[in-house]
């Protein structure tokens, strides 16, 4: 079995430094830079135009965006160890993003009680408890209430976006520097890559550890829950997509054929088909069923950062890849209505 993808469309200098976290709604994608610029395209239209421009989010970059499954809420987190959540002001393609608030340290400040009461604190409160890029990736769920974020110690945290805007959970890992993160899509787990190999999930109604995971022994740079929260897939410098049994903790499958690093993983929304992109610039399709790679593109020889299916139109299927070209390239299946 094989499938073809055809690029159908490039954004040639979509950014002016690399671009490193791409994220998607049912309308929309959103791209994160080295610039302080998070770019919004609407994916509706065939040229995929830009519809809006959040300038100034990060000013010193963003290396992390998502979005959550329903597409209504987003968080960013940038070089300076900021995470900032959006909202969408209604619905549809013609939708805009407002910052909702933000997390600085170890507290998520409404964007109107900053204004009012925060800002005068701010710089002495940053002073005393935010070291510059103590959060790193970040995970939404899919009513984008819950956010999970790693630390550079090895920390995993949840916030509740919305009642009282408070840390509800707090894991302790070996620490290790926590390089990815995924809340499963029913919410139950969360799951992270760290840079010692390590990959652990968490249960978050417990509170608990419910698995460290063997098989990877060099730094994880993505971990992915299947939609239906069954399968984990974990990947990153030992170039391998390793696939476990969230229930059981077994690791039941490798996924071999990457040649360099993998950077990126994202599931389709049926769970059949699994997307990777990695440092040598290719990016592939992997069948979950059967275990292979039933396709592999190359749109370039630089770095590929983010990898994201986009949302299915009729029966063909797309996605789209960022990364050190600056640009932004999308595909679709050869076939299909």
């Amino acid at each position: 079995m094989s499938k073809q993808y055809l690029t159908t469309h490039t954004i040639d200098n979509a950014h002016i430094t690399d671009i490193f976290s791409l994220a998607v709604t049912p309308t929309q994608i959103i791209s994160a830079s080295g610039s302080s610029a998070l770019k919004i395209h609407s994916t509706t239209e065939a040229d995929f135009p830009q519809i809006q421009s959040l300038d100034g989010a990060h000013k010193l970059g963003c290396h992390h965006v998502v979005t959550s499954r329903n597409g209504k809420n987003a968080a960013s987190v940038g070089f300076g160890g900021e995470v900032k959540v959006w909202s969408m002001d209604n619905d549809g393609p013609s939708g805009k993003w407002v910052l909702e608030g933000k997390i600085i340290g170890a507290r998520l400040f409404d964007t109107l009680l900053e204004e009012e009461v925060v800002r005068p604190l701010l710089t002495t409160y940053l002073k005393d408890s935010n070291k510059a890029g103590e959060l790193w990736a970040i995970s939404l769920s899919t009513d984008g209430q819950y956010l999970a974020s790693t630390t550079y110690d090895g920390w995993i945290n949840v916030w509740d976006t919305v009642a009282d805007r408070q840390k509800i959970r707090e894991y302790e890992t070996k620490g290790s520097f926590g390089m990815c993160i995924d809340l499963s899509v029913d919410g139950r787990f969360t799951a992270s890559g760290h840079e010692n190999g390590g990959v652990y999930i968490f249960n978050n109604e417990t509170g608990r550890l419910l698995h460290s995971l063997p098989g990877l022994v060099k730094p994880v740079r993505a971990v992915a829950f299947s939609p239906g929260g069954k399968l984990l897939a974990a990947a990153g410098d030992s170039k391998v997509i390793a696939l476990y049994d969230v229930s059981s903790g077994e690791q039941v499958a490798n996924l071999t054929g990457h040649g360099s690093w993998v950077f990126s993983l994202d599931w389709s929304d049926t769970g059949e088909f699994l997307l990777s992109g990695a440092f040598d610039g290719k990016v592939k399709v992997w069948s979950i069923d059967q275990r292979v790679c039933v396709a592999t593109h190359t749109e370039t020889d630089k770095t590929l950062w983010s990898a994201k299916w986009l949302p299915k139109t009729g029966r063909s299927e797309g996605f789209a890849i960022a990364g050190a070209n600056r640009s932004i390239s999308f595909y679709r299946e050869a076939t299909g209505g």
